[in-house]
């Protein structure tokens, strides 16, 4: 087996069902070989829209996505998603091609110090110089992508590992400058270097079983402290964060821990729609006033970071409890009462198993419940004042009552998607994907792309803000040659409007938030996809249900032209 074969067993001995890419010559044997496996290629526009699919693949299957990248530009494109899957703590086995063995620090067409590059955004990397190396180095690195806190790694392979070994003495053996004692000296170098290149490499590779991730278990002392204390409580909140899901099969397990435990629930992150839609325990609205509120809140991997105001919306007077795979963020910006160094999801399971009485918080759930229901009541009014253009609130309405109980939403934008997160509810566990803590535009195409592999019968609804749009709108050539039909929706306000609520309030300009409300259902349609214009509000229900059927087969973009409205007046965040 040559190098590229090696790489392509060893992916398939792991699981992997998706290689994503973007061809080059320095990887184009590993690309072979995957094929022969059986693993299906994707190739895509723009590296970065590789590495955000391997991303979505983890989060969505718990398998390490991976992808695929030539050396140097190919692989510095995929720095932002290598960093926002860091953040996000998804594992991603990055593959990068890298020039020859031989002729690296020589000047070689794209060969740059990857792996320094790569050391602050990667649990781990890699460089292997000999073929033998090239399935042990894998194999670390989806153990490495699964243990403690989860997250991307990265491997290099120089080209001259994956070519057959024949190939590559020829090319080594060339003749370079004549028989003078220099040349010679040179070929008789090339010769050793080519010997301990494939030294060992002769016998059999022989893949070890697949990785799988290590639950960090807490200890049953630390289970019954926090149990105690939340019997003790009278009015205790629960946040569950995205390292809760690390373990996609036990999403019901974990969401029937939370409901015999009984205490008032609110969702982030990948976490979104683990209780379904109308669960008595799920409050989704006014969460600073609930913490702020609260005897107790219990974190389950969520750390204190900008998005809790870095703990500073929690009460001085509330008992504080974390559970966090990662140390650093177990005491991030705020030491717990309890801290539990251990897998959230597991922990939860394991704390309903305590005699919990959940019946004493029904007051305090109901004062919650009923913030809720005042507060969409306000969004519904809301949702019907008249605008320039179509009133985004009104539009998210639309779209929540058209999704399905299989629906899967992606979530990429600013302005218009954070006002969909207040109103778009994910039917059910793991229907929720967005960028995570990094907040990193340009997921979209990636993640929708990914959803739709690894969960054909879902329907993926992508939700574009205009700005993020121009991102990976291009990629809808990839889902048109991939035969992946996807529904996106653009929320098309003309600007970076999130910017701009703050900018020219603040500073009094609209310097460089201001774009064209640009015909992108005409972009897509040169692309081989489906297109609608939406400009009538009347006409929102009967173009979505339209752009549903045809997402059936094809991929499809609906250009939802909107107005301007105040909902989200002051909401930047820092």
């Amino acid at each position: 087996m040559d190098g590229g074969q090696i790489v392509a067993a060893a992916l398939k001995a792991q699981g992997v069902t998706f290689l994503y890419t973007l061809v080059g010559g320095h990887i184009s044997p590993i690309l072979v070989a995957a094929q022969q496996q059986g693993i299906r290629v994707v190739d895509v526009r723009h590296e970065a829209t590789a590495v955000f699919a391997a991303d979505a693949t983890a989060r969505l299957t718990g398998i390490p996505g991976v992808a695929a990248v030539t050396a140097g530009p190919g692989v510095t494109n995929t720095l932002t998603a290598v960093k926002n899957a860091q953040m996000a703590q998804s594992p991603v086995v990055l593959i990068g091609g890298a020039a020859p063995t031989a002729l690296k620090g020589r000047g070689a067409l794209q060969d740059i110090d990857q792996v320094s590059l790569f050391r602050t955004v990667v649990k781990w990397s890699a460089a292997v110089r000999r073929v033998r190396d090239v399935g042990p180095a894998l194999n670390e690195a989806f153990r490495q992508a699964q243990s403690g806190v989860p997250g991307p790694v990265f491997v290099e392979f120089p080209v001259d590992l994956l070519y057959a070994e024949p190939m590559v003495r020829q090319l080594y053996g060339a003749q370079r400058g004549g028989r003078s004692l220099g040349a010679r000296a040179v070929q008789a170098y090339l010769r050793w270097h080519v010997n301990r290149l494939f030294a060992g490499s002769q016998r059999p590779y022989e893949a070890p079983p697949a990785q799988s991730l290590v639950l960090d278990l807490p200890a049953p002392a630390q289970v019954a402290a926090v149990a105690a204390r939340l019997a003790q409580a009278q009015r205790p909140v629960i946040l569950v964060g995205s390292q809760a899901l690390l373990q996609p099969d036990q999403a019901p397990a974990l969401a029937q821990a939370l409901t015999a435990l009984g205490a008032p629930i609110y969702l982030s992150g990948m976490a979104r729609g683990l209780l379904g839609r109308n669960h008595p325990l799920h409050v989704r609205h006014q969460r600073r006033a609930a913490l702020k509120e609260a005897d107790l809140v219990l974190l389950a991997g969520v750390p204190c970071d900008f998005r809790l105001d870095y703990g500073n919306q929690i009460s001085r007077r509330a008992r504080y409890i974390a559970v966090n795979r990662s140390r650093e963020d177990l005491t991030k910006n705020r030491r717990p009462d309890i801290g539990v160094q251990a897998d959230p999801g597991a922990f939860l399971r394991q704390l309903s198993a305590q005699q919990v009485d959940g019946e004493r918080w029904a007051p305090w759930l109901a004062q919650l419940q009923a913030r809720d229901r005042e507060r969409n009541a306000e969004i519904a009014v809301q949702a019907q004042s008249p605008s320039a253009g179509i009133n985004p609130l009104h539009l998210c309405r639309e779209i929540n009552a058209a999704l399905g109980a299989d629906s899967i939403i992606v979530a990429d934008g600013g302005d218009f998607v954070a006002t969909a997160s207040y109103i778009v509810q994910p039917p059910g566990p793991l229907t929720w994907l967005d960028p995570g803590p990094f907040g990193t535009l340009g997921v979209g195409a990636g993640f929708a792309l990914a959803a739709k592999l690894c969960r054909p019968a879902a329907d993926v609804w992508l939700l574009y803000g205009d700005g993020a749009a121009g991102f990976s709108l291009m990629e809808f050539d990839t889902l048109v040659r991939h035969h992946v039909p996807v529904l996106a929706v653009v929320g098309n306000d003309g600007g970076w409007t999130q910017i701009a609520r703050e900018q020219v309030e603040m500073l009094h300009s609209d310097v460089a938030t201001v774009l064209a409300q640009t015909d992108y259902h005409r972009v897509v349609e040169g692309l081989g996809a489906v297109g609608f214009k939406l400009d009538d509000p009347e006409l929102a229900a009967e173009t979505l249900a339209q752009a549903a059927a045809a997402a059936v087969t094809r991929p499809v973009l609906v250009n939802a032209m909107l107005g301007k409205t105040d909902f989200r007046k002051g909401s930047i965040s820092m």
